[in-house]
């Protein structure tokens, strides 16, 4: 009994170890992402219309979004929005108030003021909800200098809602504070992003 017992724990221990396999994430289309993805919840971030289409196993939403003023790229310090398909590595913020401001991934205990006209505020505040993304696409936006997760790209809230639909953040993917948080329910640890443009041939660097 022992024995069998070790072997169950071991072939878990071995299975969840397992390293993904790459390769088919490389500059994939958004048909074939959702095709990897049948039957599981997944996120597609279309940079050209500005918008976010979660799909459910059943259902379709969408959702208007910020991406980054400088345009479209991977290269730390350029706070620009990186492509390719990505992974919801964290999620941070669960309970705390709507409009809740986070510094270094903490809340404040601070409520930002929501900007409804299309202004821009000095502080690039990050509100509500945190959804902190990893790469999946090996020196596209996983690994180096090209890393998404230490380049800190998250899906959140903000407080410049009036700027929403059109990019004006500094890499990350701004949301509607309620769409963050209804987003945020839906998702969890693990499920795929892809960010992706309709215009090729494209540039990341």
């Amino acid at each position: 009994m022992k024995k069998i017992n070790l072997f169950i724990i071991s072939f878990l221990i071995t299975s969840c170890s397992i390293t993904p396999n790459f390769e088919k994430y490389s500059m994939i289309e958004p048909d074939n992402f959702s095709k990897l993805n049948k039957n599981r919840t997944h996120i597609l971030i279309n940079l050209d219309e500005q918008t976010l289409l979660l799909k459910t196993r059943n259902k379709e939403k969408i959702f208007p979004i910020s991406s980054s003023a400088y345009g479209i790229g991977n290269i730390k310090n350029s706070f620009k929005t990186p492509l390719g398909a990505h992974v919801i590595s964290e999620k941070i913020g669960n309970r705390v108030p709507k409009g809740a401001i986070f510094k270094g991934r903490i809340w404040t205990n601070e409520i930002a003021k929501i900007v409804e006209e299309p202004i821009d505020i000095p502080e690039d505040v990050i509100t509500s909800r945190i959804l902190w993304l990893d790469g999946l696409e090996e020196n596209r936006n996983r690994g180096g200098i090209v890393d998404s997760k230490s380049r800190y790209i998250y899906i959140h809230g903000t407080a410049e809602e009036g700027l929403i639909g059109k990019p004006a953040s500094l890499g990350c993917i701004r949301m509607l504070n309620d769409d963050v948080i209804e987003i945020f329910k839906k998702v969890r640890v693990g499920t795929q992003v892809l960010i992706f443009t309709n215009k090729e041939p494209y540039k990341t660097l």
